[in-house]
């Protein structure tokens, strides 16, 4: 009984003693004393470094971190929010040190994409579509194959087995690892074929390759096959009309941007419904969980405007954290 009241005591005491002694903010000392104020706030000496600071709560710069990248705080409202400066504000988040994931599933579905910020920067993603976890990500100037090839290169150094590789239709990537599932992205072939044919057709056969093609994400490849064959049956005579060049004599595809979209859905067509052969690894036929990672990325540097590139770089390793 008596050791419980001691113990009692003793956890009163300590609480107590946290309300009239300061801790020192750079030493951790607990042998501090009071030294005037500055602007009505209590200012603190400490006997063991001999450096002064000053009373009231200290800003936490994970927790500022926080309120910076995911709730989309700008310096302004921090700096309003905290009472201190911008400057300050910019100071304690350049402190921030990003801790990047090291831990990863032994297996991967690669979803890979880049994003642009400009026309000279820009970052280019690698993330698992199994875990949802960034494998990998490197800043970019220009996006090219070898830079996939080293990025790929790197994942697979870490342990990491790709079973399957989900990209967009970017020339020669599709045909990188022969020995490695490669799935194109359906909706990336989509927006390939609204390029050539736009939004708003004004030819019949235009209107109807652009209704087959919507149906690219929703069918399999025996029911796309089948679409697009009954259109070419129907249109095959007009996709072939040729017309002349009077200067030249030459001649040329009267219809040469439907041709192309009919052409570009040919040629890919064995890599649309790579993930039907597949099963049993569960390879998605898009790209969109990279891009919705792309659309929140940008949706939040959108509140940080103006940013120089290092603390924009910083932001987006946060995000990643890759």
């Amino acid at each position: 009984m008596l050791k419980t009241s001691e113990s009692i005591i003793v956890t009163i005491f300590a609480a107590f003693e946290s309300l009239w002694i300061k801790i020192c903010f750079y030493c951790g000392s607990k042998i501090t004393k009071k030294n005037g104020f500055v602007k009505g706030v209590q200012r603190y000496k400490c006997y063991v470094c001999g450096r002064q600071f000053l009373g009231g709560t200290r800003l936490n710069s994970n927790e500022l971190w926080e309120e910076y990248c995911v709730q989309k705080q700008t310096y302004e409202q921090l700096a309003k929010r905290h009472c201190c400066s911008i400057k300050t504000i910019q100071r304690y988040l350049d402190k921030v040190i990003i801790k990047r994931k090291d831990t990863f599933s032994h297996v991967a579905n690669i979803l890979m994409d880049t994003t642009y910020f400009g026309r000279s920067f820009g970052v280019m993603v690698f993330k698992d579509s199994l875990s949802g976890d960034i494998l990998y990500k490197c800043y970019v100037k220009h996006e090219t194959n070898a830079l996939y090839i080293k990025g790929l290169e790197i994942i697979g150094s870490r342990g990491i087995k790709i079973q399957s590789i989900i990209c967009d239709g970017r020339k020669g990537l599709l045909t990188l690892y022969n020995d490695i599932p490669t799935q194109m992205c359906q909706f990336h072939q989509v927006q390939i074929v609204l390029r050539y044919l736009t939004r708003n057709p004004k030819q019949e056969a235009a209107i109807e390759l652009r209704k087959v093609t919507l149906t690219l994400t929703r069918s399999t490849k025996n029911e796309f096959e089948q679409r697009l064959a009954r259109w070419n049956n129907r249109w095959e005579n007009y996709l072939n009309e040729r017309s002349t060049n009077h200067c030249t004599g030459k001649s040329f595809y009267t219809h040469k941007r439907l041709r192309s979209a009919y052409l570009s859905l040919c040629r890919n067509m064995q890599y649309l419904f790579v993930f039907e052969q597949y099963p049993t690894l569960n390879i998605p036929n898009t790209t969109n969980a990279l891009d919705g990672s792309f659309s929140d990325l940008k949706n939040k540097l959108r509140n940080h405007n103006g940013l120089t590139l290092e603390r924009k770089k910083k932001f987006v390793d946060g995000f990643f954290k890759a």
